[in-house]
């Protein structure tokens, strides 16, 4: 099967339904979310104490039912697969007002874009990720924190670590 065929294949099958649980314990786990695909579950841990408002918006997603019958509409092989904003027709789901880039301050914290990390999708914009998100299926380093050139801080992506059980999706 070639690449293209199977990434158009991926794109029409994976189904994604979320649900949320979380810890009421004295000192709680961090919250996770299990991801039930039509290739199988993705178990994805969210760190709250690190990057708080990007937690809480994919958690309010979540509630909402908003990932339930999305796909992943955008899989690159050996970089990263996009989901979260599209139906099985490609019609973009409605979404809020976009959440504030934590990204400096959880690469600052030891989240990066490792292989099976899961980090929301922006435009060229810091603070403009809404619903979708990829899941690195690769160590995405050049997508990490960087000065640019003109030595401005900003960011443009923010981690949250899953586990690397999508990597599958990809190959």
């Amino acid at each position: 099967m070639t690449s293209q065929l199977r990434r158009t294949c991926l794109q029409l099958i994976l189904l994604v339904t979320i649900t949320s649980s979380q810890s009421t314990l004295a000192q709680e786990a961090p919250p996770k979310v299990s991801m039930k695909t039509s290739m199988g579950e993705i178990v994805i841990e969210l760190y709250p104490e690190i990057a708080p408002k990007t937690v809480e918006n994919f958690l309010r997603y979540v509630k909402n039912g908003h990932y339930n019958n999305t796909i992943f509409h955008r899989v690159i092989d050996n970089f990263m697969i996009q989901g979260g904003g599209m139906d099985a027709k490609m019609v973009e789901k409605r979404t809020s007002k976009p959440v504030v880039s934590e990204a400096r301050i959880a690469f600052e914290k030891g989240l990066k874009n490792d292989l099976g990390t899961i980090a929301m999708a922006r435009t060229e914009d810091p603070n403009s990720a809404r619903a979708q998100f990829y899941i690195n299926v690769n160590f995405n380093e050049f997508l990490n924190p960087q000065p640019l050139p003109d030595g401005d801080p900003k960011a443009y992506t923010r981690m949250c670590p899953s586990n690397p059980s999508p990597l599958f999706l990809s190959n």
